[in-house]
């Protein structure tokens, strides 16, 4: 029987570079529909365990998609994970080559469990959710910079930021209107704004950012968000339990302190209100 493949894929704007196994064949294709396309065929030869790929900010969401509608076993992980291996292992040197084949190894020794991909509507949900996050940023900046700027640039920095409050309106209209489209969105939504301080724009955070709220356990679903108390003790000493890492900061980023914190109590679903 053939044995199976570990592969790795480093993304960047311009190239994919590809290693088949830790050891294997190592080349590039381009990071375009043509490249994407030639790849798809040489990896449909070998018995693949899994296709890694690091999340990279959405320079392998055209990747990923693709391997995922072809039946390919594709998993996105989290790059600190990634350089925390190669810390360990001692690899410091870094280019795309070695990093497509410290993926490979990751893969074969970590052995990183297959998790469902986001659907179209899942991405389309986080663009937006980021996008939202991009204009507060800048409307912020705005109206901090409107207080110290000289009068000569009041005009201007004014009328930009009522842009970015029309965009932003906008950008909230899109969150209802696509939370209400969906009738498994609609019902995590109603569960989710059962919690006290959870409005409109944390629920929407929640679900792009954590859209595995209702299939993963509690446990797993907290240790993703970053807000698991995780143990730190050592010996005698018994350190303090707190919540850390988690590959979702998007999602931790937007909880408010200990009030919403204490009304998410674990269920079998993961995340729920005190009252649930």
């Amino acid at each position: 029987m053939e044995a199976a493949v570990w592969v790795g894929i480093d993304v960047s704007k311009a190239r994919l570079d590809v290693a088949l196994g830790a050891a294997g064949e190592l080349f590039e294709v381009a990071n375009d529909q043509r490249g994407i396309a030639a790849l798809l065929a040489r990896l449909s030869q070998p018995a693949l365990a899994r296709v890694v790929v690091e999340a990279t900010g959405g320079l392998e969401t055209a990747l990923v998609a693709e391997l995922g509608a072809a039946g390919l076993p594709v998993v996105v992980v989290n790059p600190r994970q990634v350089r925390d291996f190669a810390r360990a292992t001692g690899q410091l040197a870094k280019t795309d080559a070695l990093d497509a084949r410290l993926l490979a190894r990751f893969a074969e020794r970590v052995q990183p469990p297959l998790r469902a991909l986001p659907t179209p509507a899942e991405r389309e949900l986080k663009a937006v959710v980021a996008r939202r996050r991009d204009l507060v940023e800048m409307l912020t900046a705005e109206r901090n910079r409107l207080g110290s700027a000289p009068k000569v640039l009041h005009r201007e920095i004014t009328a930009h930021i009522r842009w970015l409050e029309a965009r932003l309106k906008e950008r909230d209209r899109d969150l209802d209107r696509k939370l209400r489209g969906s009738p498994l969105w609609q019902e995590k939504e109603d569960l989710l704004r059962g919690v006290p301080g959870v409005g409109p724009v944390l629920c929407a955070t929640l679900l792009a950012e954590l859209p595995e709220l209702g299939r993963l356990d509690r446990r797993e679903v907290a240790k993703l968000a970053g807000v698991a108390p995780l143990n730190h003790d050592s010996g005698r000493l018994r350190g303090q339990r707190t919540g850390w890492g988690g590959a979702r900061a998007g999602a931790r980023g937007a909880l408010p302190g200990d009030p919403l914190r204490g009304a998410l109590q674990p269920g079998p679903q993961g995340l729920l209100p005190a009252s649930a």
